[in-house]
């Protein structure tokens, strides 16, 4: 690799400040694949464009040439490290990186005494925390006088919600940026990319024969990519040979992990939600659990998994269990909210809740009875007691008049029409006979007795 190519190797164990100023070249094999290819600049790295694109936040501050205190919040693999490393070498600022596994208060302190001495002599300092929300109220409350007065530039990094694991003192001193998984196009680039930059394939073309396999693998993970190219170019590769193909098997066979035949956009995809809607409708918790197990093995995006339960919640379930769609709307939340590995617990709450729970499609039917109803073309004139009339000249036209106030009569309830006028009401909603929905229909049946029935019982 030649220097400036735009990338360098950062030695694993380094603690101390470090100043970049230049660019080695790693010996091939030295250090794993992923830390050979970390880009140096911005540029370079590739996703978080709603970071460091043209319009990105953290593009603007470093055209502005300064650094405020942040907190990288994503998921494992997503370019934290790599994002504080390059800020730092395009601001010169020196590097200060801290394990939070491993560091106490007396390294925070002597890292914070060095930048002291820097600040004097007109050098800033980035201090670089990994896994930050590991830190306890001491050692976090240790940064907080030099985050403040701007002695070092904070960056912490974290996989877990800094709302919870942060002190709030010192989220108010910084900025959080979230990180997002990388999409399967980004692994795709990294791994082109390392294809042409590293030398370990110099002089060979190399072929993902199964790119699905490889984003499966990487589930959005660039450093998990990287790592499994690493580990299937040996299996693959024959002295002499200069076309290498990296297939689904080669690469099961160095990671000891099946890939499920899943593609996302063909039919094993929508045969597989299938089977997992039907699954829940049919009450099977345990089947229900073992077909989101599959997309979930297979990289599925959780949040589609979320929605279609957030769906099936009103669909399936309705009003025979109310509470379910407000689960199921929860269970999204969480998994946007947690993400992924963690949120597989969420989803698994949410699905064996509304695969148990008692079921009705009335809702679903209902809003589609009204529907063909009015594109039937009936009429759909409002009536006028049903309209406003916040105007006098409404009033005397009539408009709400003759509404009766069913708060004011005997169980908040008044025989009326609410229907356009002469047309004949309809059961278009037909409630269930278990959960909720048996006392809904047992009510409607008592207030409208012209149009629900109580059901028979044979």
């Amino acid at each position: 690799m030649e220097p400036g190519s735009g990338f360098c190797y950062l030695r694993a164990d380094m603690s101390e400040s470090t100043l970049f100023e230049t660019t080695e070249s790693p010996v091939p094999g030295g250090s794993p694949l992923p830390d050979r290819l970390r880009p140096e600049t911005l540029d370079d790295i590739i996703g978080q464009q709603h970071l460091i694109g043209p319009d990105g936040p953290i593009r603007r501050l470093i055209g502005a040439g300064d650094c405020p205190s942040m907190i990288f919040w994503g998921p494992p693999g997503v370019g934290k490290t790599t994002l504080a490393l390059a800020i730092a070498r395009e601001l010169r600022y020196r590097f200060e990186r801290l394990s939070a596994i491993e560091a106490g208060v007396k390294e925070v302190r002597e890292v914070i005494q060095r930048a002291s001495m820097r600040k004097r002599s007109g050098e800033r300092t980035m201090v670089f925390i990994d896994e930050i929300h590991r830190f306890n109220k001491n050692q976090q409350d240790a940064l907080l006088h030099a985050v403040e007065t701007g002695i070092i530039s904070l960056t912490g990094a974290t996989t877990e919600n800094p709302s919870f694991e942060v002190n709030p003192a010192l989220i108010s001193r910084c900025q959080v940026y979230r990180l997002t998984l990388l999409s399967p196009d980004e692994i795709r680039q990294v791994a082109e990319r390392a294809f042409e930059k590293d030398e370990l394939f110099a002089g060979m073309t190399v072929t993902v024969e199964d790119w699905d396999a490889l984003f499966r693998l990487a589930a959005g993970d660039a450093r998990t990519a990287l790592r499994a190219i690493e580990l299937a170019f040996p299996l693959a590769w024959q002295p002499g040979l200069k076309q290498v193909h990296l297939t689904r098997e080669v690469f099961e066979k160095a990671l000891l992990q099946k890939t499920p035949q899943y593609d996302k956009s063909g039919d094993n995809h929508y045969d597989t939600i299938s089977a997992f809607i039907k699954s829940m409708r049919g009450s099977d918790p345990d089947a229900a659990l073992f077909w989101m197990a599959k997309m979930i093995e297979a990289g599925e995006d959780p949040r589609f998994i979320a929605r279609r339960m957030v769906v099936f919640a009103s669909e399936d379930v309705g009003n025979a269990d109310p509470f379910a769609l407000t689960l199921a709307v929860s269970v999204f939340q969480a998994v946007e909210l947690i993400g992924m590995p963690e949120a597989r617990i969420n989803l698994s709450q949410g699905v064996t809740y509304l695969a148990s729970c008692p079921k009705s499609n009335s809702a679903y039917l209902a809003i589609d009875a009204a529907l063909s109803e009015i594109r039937s073309g009936v009429p759909t004139t409002v009536p006028l007691h049903l309209r406003n009339a916040p105007t006098r000249l409404m009033k005397e036209e009539g408009f709400g008049s003759g509404y009766e106030y069913p708060h004011s009569y005997d169980h908040h309830f008044v025989h009326a029409s609410y229907f356009p006028p002469g047309y004949t009401p309809k059961p278009f909603y037909q409630p269930g006979e278990y959960g909720k929905e048996k006392t809904f229909a047992e009510r409607l049946a008592w207030l409208w007795k012209t149009r629900y029935q109580p059901k028979r019982k044979d």
